[in-house]
């Protein structure tokens, strides 16, 4: 019997479709990825902000990710938003005990929009519990501040801090995103932590407000690479690739009336 190759999404679900469990769904779907999901909280939002954040219980959540991996199993694990404490110790604990070499985690703690989707103290959980129980972290800019607590404003110092938030874990591989800073060329670094290379992944600028999402579809991007059997360095230049050709795509759509989202199928809706 031929077999999919599997991504489970631990995330927060956004209604209007752009950003967390939803993109991750697209993002698997449109990489040829049989996709699942542990919902973690229920986000009022759309492409103008986040009204509120509705959590799941914890025990559900758990429940969510035991039932997928003791039935159907999963290749990678993408883990997105963890709004708390209890939830960040809680997913870690239940992936624990299973055997998933490929956990991809997206620290997201701000939306596109500026609006916080984790309470304070769960930061520090999220970087002294989490980030060492995973295998690749995807910081933004901001999050990159916020773990390492100083200002990040070249990206020349890009590879030095890939290599100083790689520390936060053993063998943990940092893609370090430039999307938040000026230029016309976005150089993103990626630095493997098992091999100690350092990989430069560029791509042009596109000027568009359609960005809603943009982290969570390379994060579940490079999940859904290393499912199918991709080396690290390789799934970080295909996520990239891919990121950037949606990011392309979306601009010339107009789908809400803030920050829209990114074309998840650009290369399949032809």
């Amino acid at each position: 019997m031929k077999r999919h190759p599997r991504a489970l999404s631990i995330a927060g679900s956004d209604p209007s479709g752009g950003a967390g469990i939803q993109a991750d769904l697209k993002t698997f779907s449109a990489l040829g990825v049989y996709g699942m999901t542990a919902i973690v909280a229920v986000v009022d939002e759309n492409t103008l902000g986040v009204t509120g954040v509705h959590p799941v219980p914890v025990p559900f959540v758990e429940g969510q990710i035991r039932s997928c991996l003791d039935d159907i199993g999963a290749d990678a694990v993408k883990i997105g938003m963890l709004h708390s404490s209890p939830l960040i110790r809680a997913v870690r604990d239940t992936l624990a005990g299973y055997n998933i070499a490929n956990i991809v985690l997206d620290p997201v703690m701000v939306a596109t929009s500026g609006d916080a989707l984790l309470v304070p103290d769960a930061v520090d959980t999220l970087r002294s519990e989490l980030i060492p129980a995973v295998s690749v972290i995807t910081p933004n800019v901001p999050e990159a501040e916020m773990l390492l607590g100083t200002k990040v404003d070249d990206s020349s110092r890009f590879p030095d801090l890939a290599r100083e938030l790689s520390r936060l874990g053993d063998g943990l591989s940092v893609l370090l995103k430039a999307g938040h800073l000026s230029g016309e060329t976005l150089t993103d670094v990626f630095y493997n932590g098992r091999t100690g290379k350092i990989l430069k992944l560029e791509s042009p600028r596109v000027n568009t407000s359609n960005t809603h999402g943009t982290g969570c579809t390379l994060s579940s991007a490079f999940a859904a690479f290393l499912a199918k059997g991709l080396d690290l360095d390789g799934a970080a230049t295909r996520a990239k690739e891919y990121i950037a050709g949606a990011i392309a795509a979306g601009a010339a759509y107009s789908i809400g009336r803030g920050h829209g989202p990114v074309h998840h199928f650009y290369d399949i809706w032809k």
